[in-house]
């Protein structure tokens, strides 16, 4: 239930990434500690600016959706 609205959250912000010549993965769902892995991938995958946007708009469009998710992670 919690991974596909993470899915969902991801699918919201994907076309932003898209836009930028990148996209994003995602890797796992840890329900019990809240974690969400995601790989960026094309042109995030080495972007200085990547660590933000993950914080700042994959982390945050995810705990917008999905208050119990406590941290987005890069792998």
């Amino acid at each position: 239930m919690i991974k596909e609205k993470v899915e969902k959250a991801l699918a919201a912000i994907r076309p932003a990434l898209e836009a930028d010549g990148g996209n994003i993965e995602l890797i796992d769902v840890d329900e019990a500690q809240g974690i969400v892995k995601v790989r960026l991938m094309g042109a995030c995958s080495g972007c200085p600016m990547a660590q933000m946007t993950l914080k700042m708009g994959v982390e945050s469009a995810i705990k917008k959706e999905v208050p119990e998710i406590k941290e987005v992670m890069s792998v």
